[in-house]
């Protein structure tokens, strides 16, 4: 039996790529872990079975199609059998990319599993410059970059139909870390940066599948995306999320009471992803103000911080 462990954190959205395309995010302390428990000497024909852990219903082909995705990467046929269990901090659809979490926890177990090195995020050229072929790590075919995990992940979200526009913003900050700006349609990095800041998040009691969501209504906001995409890029992340915010809130239904309640306190505010979690990045001061109007809010209220690190293994 060969384990493999790994964790990746959640995300909040700067700007959603269902308009354009382009999409941008950032990584929050929370996390998703994935055990990955290889037998290759199993008699039987090779399978691979995933649980989440307090979900026994939950759909498990995202991360089962990342363990044989991974496993195929590393060159190994699984010929017996494969298990992966993930476990979690983040709400399920609730818009903070727990499926991309738990897609690059998965990637970075069977990996760690299967004792191939996978390159950490600061080191890589790749990950500043985009582009979309699998020599990201340079010349040695046994490492995996971080950047090429996530892609697989992403592949493995598009296989399981999971996602609409492959979710490579929401999948590269939680990867990688900190903030990204990327083309979803390239799967390509247009832009980083690790600003640091006080984050709060509110999950109201509902939940929103992003397979689910208006794709033609999110479409129909594509000039504020624009403009927004344009913020980010120029690092003015706080007003691209605030013009995200308001534009996606009315493409798919969903209140503009907490942003207009959080904006004069804090740097950004934005519905997160396709909802219905809402986020706020700001200064502490600011964030425990709106902290106090949002509390009062049915669902969960929670202050966090912004994450560098990304996914890692072990």
């Amino acid at each position: 039996m060969r384990t493999g462990r790994a964790r990746a954190p959640a995300a909040g959205t700067v700007l959603n790529a269902l308009a354009t395309g382009v999409g941008s995010a950032f990584a929050i302390d929370a996390y998703t872990t994935a055990t990955v428990d290889l037998d290759p000497t199993a008699t039987s024909e090779a399978t691979v079975t995933g649980e989440v852990a307090g979900a026994p219903d939950a759909d498990t082909r995202l991360v089962e199609r990342c363990v044989e995705l991974a496993a195929d990467r590393a060159g190994t046929s699984l010929d017996g059998s494969a298990h992966v269990r993930t476990e979690s901090e983040i709400p399920m659809a609730a818009g903070l990319k727990s499926s991309s979490a738990a897609a690059n926890a998965t990637v970075l177990a069977t990996f760690d599993a299967l004792g191939v090195p996978v390159e950490g995020a600061r080191d890589e050229d790749a990950e500043r410059e985009g582009g979309s072929g699998d020599d990201d790590g340079g010349g040695d075919d046994a490492l995996v970059t971080r950047v090429e995990a996530c892609r697989i992940g992403v592949r493995a979200a598009r296989d399981a139909g999971v996602t609409v526009t492959g979710a490579f913003d929401d999948a590269s900050a939680s990867m990688l870390g900190a903030l990204t700006v990327t083309d979803n349609d390239e799967d390509a990095i247009l832009h980083r940066d690790y600003p640091v800041w006080d984050v709060l998040v509110w999950t109201p009691p509902e939940r929103a599948y992003s397979a689910d969501a208006d794709v033609e209504g999110c479409r129909a906001v594509a000039p504020m995306a624009d403009l927004a995409a344009d913020l980010a890029l120029g690092g003015q992340y706080g007003r691209a999320m605030t013009v995200n915010g308001l534009a996606f809130c009315a493409a798919l239904d969903f209140p503009t009471d907490p942003l207009v309640a959080a904006m004069s306190e804090v740097t950004g505010v934005s519905l997160s992803g396709t909802g219905p979690s809402f986020v706020a990045i700001g200064d502490a001061a600011g964030i425990e103000r709106v902290h106090e109007t949002w509390a009062a809010y049915d669902g969960e209220t929670w202050r966090t911080t912004t994450e560098t690190d990304g996914g890692t293994q072990g």
